[in-house]
């Protein structure tokens, strides 16, 4: 059964890891041109919104973090190689960073009608004030996917060889991530004739999108904190199980 679980965390994590690439890639498609960004980002719309994007997306989301909250359950100890608290790290934190953007974006439009494309997310992101969020967006979870890839893969010749690029793409890839995001927002701004304002749909049910984020956040850490809570009181217990069992020896 423990195998069965590391596999399926691995293939649910690949998946995601897949998604943030290409999220980012798209990003960087914004160095060259917003129109070509674009054109990307209804590509990547038109597969992770399809019936079997959305299920394995969504599916495999869920699985991880299913599968993380069931190892934070397990742990008995929590003295860890520096590698794993940052891999923990940037798990744990990106979902604190997503649920803003998913919210303004996936629910909106499934909820409200919202249409996003960069310009109007650049706008929105702008008028909001959350430009820096974005920037920040998909890091961690590119290098908690790059070092859970690694760590499954580091005893392979192959994975050891190729370590100097897989290195420069960890690094590469969410620098030209954020340059692309950075040169749409000067895109954006140069062509608005007057100031900038979003889009009226997300106005208009901006309270509703904040309940939604409170609650979907309050959620998420209630599970984390439950889980870690349950895991302790479930260690303590056996601690004392333990030295009951070595006084009455």
């Amino acid at each position: 059964m423990h195998t069965l679980l590391r596999r399926f965390q691995f293939v649910s994590g690949v998946v995601l890891l897949i998604y943030l690439f290409l999220h980012l890639v798209n990003h960087a498609l914004g160095i060259w041109s917003l129109d070509l960004a674009g054109r990307a980002l209804v590509l990547a719309l038109r597969l992770w919104r399809s019936v079997p994007g959305t299920v394995l997306l969504y599916g495999a989301a869920l699985l991880h973090f299913s599968l993380a909250l069931r190892t934070i359950y397990g742990r008995r100890y929590w003295t860890l190689p520096l590698t794993e608290w940052v891999r923990l790290w940037a798990g744990l934190s990106l979902p604190l960073l997503l649920i803003r953007h998913a919210v303004s974006t996936r629910l909106a439009s499934s909820l409200y009608g919202f249409e996003p494309n960069y310009e109007r997310i650049v706008i929105s992101l702008i008028t909001s004030g959350t430009q820096g969020l974005q920037l920040a967006l998909l890091a961690p979870g590119w290098l908690h996917g790059c070092l859970g890839l690694w760590l499954r893969l580091r005893h392979h010749a192959m994975a050891r060889r190729a370590k100097p690029v897989l290195v420069a793409l960890l690094v590469l890839l969410p620098v030209l991530s954020a340059a692309g995001f950075i040169r749409m927002k000067q895109a954006v701004v140069a062509i608005s004739a007057v100031p900038l304002r979003p889009d009226p749909k997300l106005v208009a049910h901006q309270v509703a999108l904040d309940v939604w984020r409170h609650d979907i956040l309050m959620l998420y850490l209630s599970l984390l904190m439950s889980a870690f809570a349950a895991g302790q009181i479930r260690n303590w217990l056996e601690r004392r199980r333990i030295r009951k069992a070595a006084v009455n020896v």
